[in-house]
């Protein structure tokens, strides 16, 4: 039997779905700031204290690493239970999209950290090498030669890291979390509504697909090789 869609129903659902889309957009958008602020300084000194490095430390590298691995390795649902107590200390609640912005911040920062590194591995090592031999000092290194050069996968990183948190804030549904997965959750899957199911599906589609649009060409124009 072949599916049929109500177009008359989406239009009634439309005031539900941009109120879950705009929770949807507000979460993600907490949480990729949060990423950056954290993860981008997380993921220099991951990359500078290496081996061979100009500020290398085993003692720090291997630390910092052993808690960004750690986090990475649990499952988001998990993560997203276990921070329950954390977001009702910080928000004073544990359903709605700002408490579940507290557990896409803590998912998204050893992620994004781990993407910056990587970013900073690719810059030519002559560059560097070159920095530390006229003298310049290691901020001076981070400011105004790693973080310049690695800019594109930087953006790149940036463009993952929001498109993996719209994947975790469907999850943040479960919980109560809000958004467009909470309302394919409510209204969709206990309710077996298949026209909820695929506008939901077909509005996270089009946003993850303008979102690395644009994040690409912003790359693109940043990159000067």
């Amino acid at each position: 039997m072949p599916l049929s869609i109500d177009w008359n129903y989406i239009i009634e659902l439309l005031p539900d779905l941009n109120s879950a889309f705009f929770e949807t957009l507000y979460m993600v958008g907490i949480s990729i700031v949060v990423a950056i602020i954290v993860g981008l300084p997380l993921g220099i000194l991951l990359f500078v204290t290496d081996k061979g490095l100009f500020l290398e430390n085993p003692f720090i590298k291997n630390i910092v690493g052993f808690v960004v691995n750690m986090v990475r390795s649990i499952p988001f649902i998990i993560l997203l239970i276990a921070l329950l107590p954390l977001a009702k200390w910080i928000t004073n609640t544990t359903i709605g999209p700002t408490a579940a912005s507290v557990s896409l911040s803590v998912a998204a920062i050893p992620f994004f950290a781990r993407i910056v590194e990587q970013a900073l591995r690719e810059i030519d090592k002559g560059v560097i090498e070159a920095s530390v031999a006229i003298g310049a000092s290691p901020l001076m290194i981070i400011w105004q030669v790693l973080i310049p050069e690695a800019r594109p996968g930087i953006i790149q990183g940036i463009t993952i890291t929001i498109i993996n948190l719209i994947a975790y804030s469907a999850m943040a549904g479960i919980v109560g979390g809000g958004g467009v997965g909470d309302l394919a959750i409510q209204y969709g899957y206990y309710r077996y509504d298949n026209t909820v199911m695929i506008t939901t599906v077909v509005v996270l589609i089009c946003l993850v697909q303008i979102i690395q649009f644009f994040g690409d060409k912003i790359s693109k124009t940043l990159d000067k090789r």
